[in-house]
């Protein structure tokens, strides 16, 4: 083993570096995707009515699916969680 480089520490900073820049943003996406789950009832969608401008509710972002909802909720949490962390350690000098 090389004394320069410290393996067990660039393995640490390399997992952590995917987690963080890659893993954060993924679960956002993935919260992204349940919050705007449909409901029972089907929400109309802009492709399937022929004038999506004149339809009422056509051009809302959130479902209406209350577990999609808690979900992306859940996502959402998990990222702030991960960004106070982030911002914690830097703070604290861990």
């Amino acid at each position: 083993m090389n004394s320069w480089i410290d393996l067990d520490a660039l393995w640490h900073i390399v997992a952590v570096g995917l987690l963080a820049g890659a893993g954060l943003p993924a679960v956002f996406a993935l919260g992204l995707r349940a919050v705007s789950l449909p409901g029972r009832g089907g929400a109309p969608d802009a492709e399937t009515t022929p004038d999506a401008r004149t339809t009422p509710g056509a051009d809302r972002i959130i479902g209406t699916n209350p577990i999609g909802i808690a979900a992306g909720a859940l996502c959402f949490a998990i990222v702030l969680a991960g960004i106070a962390w982030g911002i914690y350690s830097v703070v604290a000098g861990t």
